[in-house]
């Protein structure tokens, strides 16, 4: 990307029996966003103008089929595939999840080769999208092995950063998962993203505990006293604004998260039910820690309301807008790092502190 070129952003389409069309067009049926960005839909025209007409959307596309074509100021789709293909709006069906992979893949290779700057990705079905050739549990485990780095799943809000220790993983695995070289290598991760993606110098980073009442002197497990605590204790020895373990029943709603940069949740459900209660429809999933950047919505297909004219696109012009601002910062990190004399006299460089 030049520095005269919009930022090329671009776009897996999700399930095509779901609401990521939708929330897609309606994103970009905004002529502003293209003053910030410039899309590129990984999908088919005629795929498109479907659903432009299923949901009488007033916009237009520019049909491309090399990436060497992209057209600025324009909502470009690239044709990955040329045959038709049938949408059955709310249906969870095997024929949308192969499609959903098809524009996932070809939106990753695109992204390895530096043809996009960003990747935005609409909502799959993690079980229709199973197959031979994708046997993920979902995009970040498919992230994490087609792109560099060490991923981890970071939910973003305005007031609110949640990462995980575990992602997909059942409950009843999680804590021989969690191993103290995990910890470290997490914690690691997420400090690093706080600095070059998100501009703050000396973030404070809050650890849920493992078990409840992190585990209370072993009464209720010991997995926090013999594993998270002492890979706390070593992190905090290097230097890294590191607190906790905290009980996770009573730091989200005693407003305890404000008081840090960024939290860590031990699985899943700790850290995602706290984070879409306080954020759901404005949230923003980043694959944090990879070489490349890419963000998704906090929502799933929500086949309930497909096709309907109901789903807000919200959440996925938030995701947009992460992309766009987590790559400049990024850029600006990186031209940092090799000349820091010329940035450091730049206005609006590197400025924000932890609070």
């Amino acid at each position: 990307m030049s520095k005269n070129e919009k930022i090329i952003l671009g776009i897996s389409i999700g399930d095509l029996n779901g609401i990521g069309s939708e929330v897609i067009l309606r994103t970009f049926e905004d002529s502003r966003m293209l003053e910030f960005c410039t899309p590129v839909i990984f999908s088919n025209v005629k795929l498109m103008s479907f659903y432009k007409k299923e949901f009488e959307m007033d916009l237009s596309f520019q049909g491309i089929d090399h990436l060497k074509d992209v057209v600025h100021k324009k909502i470009n789709v690239l044709n990955v595939w040329k045959e038709p293909v049938e949408v059955h709006f709310g249906k969870e069906e095997p024929l949308a999840g192969e499609y959903a992979i098809k524009s996932l893949k070809a939106a990753v290779e695109a992204l390895k080769k530096d043809e996009i700057d960003v990747l935005v990705t609409a909502p799959i079905n993690k079980s229709n999208v199973q197959s031979k050739t994708f046997n993920f549990p979902g995009h970040t485990d498919y992230l994490a092995k087609e792109l560099q780095g060490d991923s981890l799943m970071l939910m973003l809000s305005e007031e609110l950063k949640v990462g995980l220790l575990t992602d997909h993983v059942p409950v009843k695995d999680v804590p021989s998962k969690i191993t103290r070289e995990l910890i470290e290598k997490k914690i690691n991760t997420i400090h690093k993203t706080l600095v070059q993606d998100f501009e703050i110098i000396r973030p404070k980073i809050a650890v849920l505990g493992i078990n409840p009442h992190t585990g209370d002197n072993g009464v209720i497990g010991d997995e926090d006293d013999t594993v998270l605590r002492p890979a706390l204790d070593t992190i905090r020895s290097n230097g890294k604004l590191v607190y906790g373990p905290y009980s996770a029943d009573s730091f989200f709603g005693s407003e305890n998260y404000k008081n840090f940069d960024a939290v860590i949740a031990s699985y899943h459900d700790q850290g995602l039910i706290p984070f879409k209660t306080l954020a759901f429809g404005q949230g923003v999933n980043y694959t944090a820690g990879l070489g490349k950047i890419r963000t998704s919505p906090d929502h799933g297909t929500a086949y309930e309301v497909a096709g309907k004219n109901k789903a807000s696109e919200a959440s996925f012009k938030e995701a947009v807008f992460a992309a766009l601002n987590i790559f400049r910062n990024r850029s600006t990190y990186l031209e940092y790092a090799q000349n820091p004399l010329a940035v450091s006299h730049r206005k609006g460089g590197f400025k924000k502190n932890s609070q």
